[in-house]
């Protein structure tokens, strides 16, 4: 199995090189790129196509994070966006999301649960807090008609219903194996048949078609 290729994105450098250790200390992961600058991110992640991109997203300087997510998703759209930030500013984060970003993690997470959201990101999952995914289903909601769209999500069987809606609450794998007494593995099972049946590869997507956007 490959190692999931990693890109660090902070003007810091000292967080810049812890998460660097945390990555290449584990296995499973490389980082095969630590940047300071937008210019640099700019040039350097489009050639690297990494896995995932841990991205800082109060970088200080005239381009922020979420402005790096909105021009390099398009032109790498098979690389995963995961947002670093210190506070949970809600409305950045939400507006990250929209850019492109997948994800966000703060910057204080321990390295255990860093590594485990790095992965589920890169396996088509959406880490992120509930309260941040309150306010992607909110939004949602608000766009979508006054019903789901109930033929489309009638292919899935009642357990897939479920974990979908935990899907939706933010909840990671681990997290919704422990609440239904499933191994994670099974989670991961259920949530790929989820998104093979409703035709999409990542968690915002499946919520979306869940409020019937």
């Amino acid at each position: 199995m490959k190692d999931i290729s990693v890109c660090i994105v902070d003007d810091k450098a000292e967080l810049r090189s812890a998460l660097e250790e945390i990555v290449n200390m584990a296995d499973g992961y490389t980082c095969v790129a630590t940047i300071a600058t937008p210019e640099e991110a700019l040039l350097r992640i489009p050639q690297l196509k990494p896995d995932v991109v841990l991205m800082d997203i109060n970088l200080s300087s005239s381009e922020s994070g979420i402005d790096l997510v909105r021009e390099l998703k398009p032109k790498i759209p098979a690389t995963n966006f995961m947002m670093c930030t210190v506070y949970e500013e809600n409305e950045k984060i939400f507006e990250a999301l929209s850019a492109g970003a997948s994800g966000y993690i703060l910057k204080k997470t321990d390295p255990a649960r860093l590594l485990d959201a790095i992965r589920e990101l890169y396996e088509g999952g959406a880490p992120m807090s509930s309260l941040i995914a309150r306010k992607v289903v909110a939004a949602f909601q608000q766009q979508a008609a006054a019903t789901p769209e109930t033929a489309e999500l009638d292919v899935l069987s009642n357990r897939e219903k479920e974990i979908l809606e935990f899907l939706s609450r933010g909840l990671m794998y681990k997290e919704i194996a422990a609440d239904l007494f499933l191994s994670p593995e099974t989670v991961r099972k259920h949530v790929y048949h989820i998104y093979e049946k409703l035709h999409v590869n990542n968690r915002v997507a499946a919520v979306n078609k869940f409020y019937g956007r």
